[in-house]
């Protein structure tokens, strides 16, 4: 009898240390104890004394819990049995800005934070532990992230997906502490801003998409883009807009041609005219008016892939002048300077400037502008940024680029050289990458960054199976540091993610069973 005692206590220990250990990303520390709590419909909420700035956490908290677990809890002020305490630390713990910790006692719960970030965090962590069950552990877990940048990007030029799905992807987001979300707005199948000194960049600019040119216009409002910017920022998150130059400009100039550089056969219309004083005017005013739309630090202004479509510049008198006037000899001289004046402007603006990581060989200062290295193939693009003291998030096309396949049965969708963005390369990156790095070299590396590119993307149903689970490992990757990152330890706690999944209605890859549902195929 005791034997089989013993047995069942070492099973339970086993499958409680498995159920803590279902936080995704994984916590720098857990230490499980004995006992649950056990979250009920008398369970209370508590914001500490003195941390009003959680207010809007206690509201978020509510009703995260609401949709868990159907129960409608109340907000009280003062602490005691069978209650979730919120609370802002008297003093530093340690734990940097999104750093938090997360207590489970028989009587409740308590997530203190040096910031509402941190406690944000923690409410993540504790949601996705009631996702699980309502009988949580006792347990003590003190977190905080590997890096301050854990980005996606979505892309909504090629395809737009609209309000509600932005809405729905920012929570996915929260719920993997992910917190900057890329937007790129503009590109040539399409323009997806509203600016309103320039109604044609909607009226005609936002008409078609990558597939069909002649589809109707489709963009977001400001009053659309207000919306998303704030249930972003409850969330923790900070909204980055794109809007592209001096390249990749062809929905802008089918709308105001008259600020256009050409193009190619292929791709025309595709640049800006860098030569045209009107064009910065033009261009000044879009920044303008997006920068009062978005309220965080960062504007990214693209600076890729000119090359595709300037060939024409050698033909326009504008461009010809001003190169005269400089002194420059080759187009890429030119395109520097458009990038160095652009990247003036939004610094002007009281923005820090990103661009691609073209941008590296412009000229503009390290303290100007943040570089995304994107280009796999091109590691020197990378040592170049960090000898030149940039700060650079890390995006590469494989494995950061989720319109790559993520198993090798799939028919839809990049690979490079037979390269793809499979679920353990996204998990183990940037391992192996970062390794030759100094210390110093390292510390100018912000984070890691998914980009959602959607040429290949139309429908919410392939847009989903694309993103996850492989977002899971993104935001574990970017979060967790490197003596902590166990692969097998994740898959074990992805399943009970997929899971939930299951309950949201996602319709995902299941990497253990690859034929489990049909691949989506895209356009």
């Amino acid at each position: 009898m005791k034997k089989i005692i013993v047995v069942l206590i070492a099973v339970w220990a086993c499958g409680n240390a498995v159920f803590a250990q279902g936080i995704i990303p994984k916590p720098e520390k857990i230490v499980l104890k004995d006992g649950k709590f056990t979250l009920n419909g008398e369970t209370k909420i508590v914001r500490a004394t003195g941390a009003e700035k959680l207010n809007e956490a206690v509201v978020l908290l509510s009703g995260y819990l609401k949709g868990s677990c159907g129960m409608k809890l109340k907000v009280v002020k003062k602490t005691g049995a069978n209650t979730i305490v919120l609370d802002l630390a008297v003093k530093d713990l340690g734990l940097g800005k999104e750093g938090y910790m997360l207590d489970v006692s028989a009587g409740g719960v308590k997530i203190t934070a040096n910031t509402k970030y941190g406690v944000l965090h923690g409410i993540q962590s504790l949601r996705q532990l009631v996702d699980a069950s309502t009988e949580i552990p006792q347990m003590s877990v003190r977190d905080k992230p590997r890096y301050g940048w854990r980005g996606l990007m979505l892309d909504e030029s090629r395809h737009f997906f609209g309000t509600g799905e932005v809405l729905k992807l920012l929570d996915r987001m929260a719920y993997y502490k992910l917190n900057r979300f890329h937007w790129h707005l503009t590109d040539a199948p399409g323009w997806r801003i509203e600016i309103k000194k320039y109604p044609k960049l909607t009226t005609v600019g936002a008409k078609g998409h990558h597939t069909d040119a002649d589809a109707p216009a489709r963009f977001y409002t400001q009053a659309d883009i207000k919306k998303i910017v704030e249930y972003a920022r409850v969330r923790g998150i900070t909204v980055v807009p794109e809007i592209d130059m001096p390249g990749h400009a062809g929905a802008a100039n089918r709308a105001y041609p008259e600020f256009s550089g050409g193009g190619s056969r292929r791709l025309p219309d595709f640049t800006f005219n860098p030569g045209k004083e009107a064009t910065y005017a033009y261009l000044t005013d879009i920044l303008t008016e997006t920068a009062g739309l978005f309220p965080g630090r960062w504007l990214h202004y693209g600076g890729d892939e000119a090359h595709y479509g300037n060939a024409k510049w050698l033909t326009l008198p504008d461009v010809q002048a001003r190169m005269k006037k400089s002194g420059y000899t080759t187009l890429l001289e030119i395109e520097h300077y458009f990038n160095r004046r652009m990247a003036g402007v939004i610094s002007g603006l009281g923005k820090t400037t990103i661009g691609w990581d073209e941008v590296t060989e412009s000229g503009i200062k390290p303290s100007q502008a943040i570089v995304m290295w994107w280009r796999h193939n091109k590691p020197e693009a990378l040592d170049s940024a960090l000898n030149k003291g940039f700060k650079v998030i890390l995006c590469p096309r494989v494995p950061c680029y989720f319109d790559f396949v993520q198993h090798s049965s799939h028919k839809c969708g990049r690979r490079w050289k037979k390269k793809f963005g499979d679920l353990r390369g996204v998990h183990a990156f940037p391992e192996g990458l970062i390794d030759k790095y100094d210390k110093k070299a390292q510390a100018q590396i912000m984070g890691i960054q998914t980009c959602v590119w959607t040429e290949k993307i139309k429908e919410v149903k392939r847009l989903e199976f694309m993103t996850f689970p492989r977002l899971a490992a993104l935001a574990e990757a970017a979060w967790t540091q490197k003596a902590n990152k166990d692969y097998p330890d994740f898959q074990k706690r992805l399943k009970t993610h997929l899971k939930q999944y299951d309950k949201w209605g996602i319709y995902y890859f299941n990497p253990f069973d690859p034929t489990a549902v049909k691949e989506p195929i895209g356009p």
